[in-house]
């Protein structure tokens, strides 16, 4: 049987993780090729970079672009770090039209800009 969480329990929750990506100066998204292989893009997020609402995490100040992305590949995953190099999130889905990270394309070529369209995250059931 899956474990299921009270409303309020999986507001504070997500509240604490926007707390600790929120540390210091602006955190970062990094958009990675598959199993972390190589940074494709470092996306910088404003502060606060979330909002919260019933358990549900929403990205702040989208469409969030890296001018510049660091390497050529296909996106797959995606992790949100703190200022202080923290991984506060791993292992986020990235698509386009789908996922937790949302982008234009997947598609990603050496210094092309890199969009994000929709960043949302929610907590388990």
């Amino acid at each position: 049987m899956a474990v299921n969480y009270h409303a309020s329990l999986k507001s504070t929750r997500m509240q604490a993780v926007i707390s600790r990506i929120d540390i210091g100066t602006a955190g970062t998204l990094e958009i990675c090729s598959a199993a972390y292989a190589s940074v494709l893009a470092i996306i910088p997020l404003l502060k606060p970079s979330f909002s919260e609402s019933g358990g549900v995490i929403t990205l702040l100040g989208v469409p969030r672009s890296d001018t510049s992305a660091d390497n050529t590949g296909v996106a797959a995953v995606a992790r949100i770090k703190a200022s202080n190099g923290d991984v506060i999130i791993n292992n986020l889905t990235v698509g386009v039209g789908t996922g937790d990270i949302q982008l234009a394309s997947v598609d990603i070529t050496a210094t092309q800009t890199v969009t994000i369209t929709v960043g949302t995250i929610t907590h388990a059931a």
